[in-house]
């Protein structure tokens, strides 16, 4: 199953990373009505296995440039977000196959941890 895109973008950084890019995305978009030139938003990706897990860290960039009326106005914001890799290269927060930490009534699964 592949990445479902729009929650990805969701889950990284806690969900601030979305909406850093919706702000972006609007100053642009009215910088460039307002000085009839052209601007830009970039978001880029860079994954590294965090040590023999089954999980990576993924560096999110996001940088935009608007125009002003005698130039231009840049700015770039780096954070990161660790993820886990489920089954086709499915990035998600959570594994895909966590097992129960605590039985119905609320007592820790001895179970966690064992192959059955």
């Amino acid at each position: 199953m592949p990445t479902d895109v729009p929650k990805f973008i969701t889950e990284l950084d806690a969900g601030v990373f979305e909406k850093k890019i919706a702000v972006a995305l609007g100053e642009v978009s009215a910088a460039v009505m307002d000085h009839e030139k052209a601007g830009s938003v970039t978001i880029k990706f860079d994954l590294a296995q965090l040590g023999s897990s089954n999980q990576v860290m993924i560096k999110h960039k996001l940088s935009f440039v608007k125009p002003t009326n005698k130039g231009k106005v840049s700015e770039e914001n780096n954070t990161e977000s660790p993820m886990y890799i489920g089954k086709s290269g499915y990035l998600s927060m959570f594994p895909e196959d966590q097992t129960q930490m605590f039985t119905k009534t609320g007592a820790i699964n001895s179970d966690v941890g064992t192959e059955k």
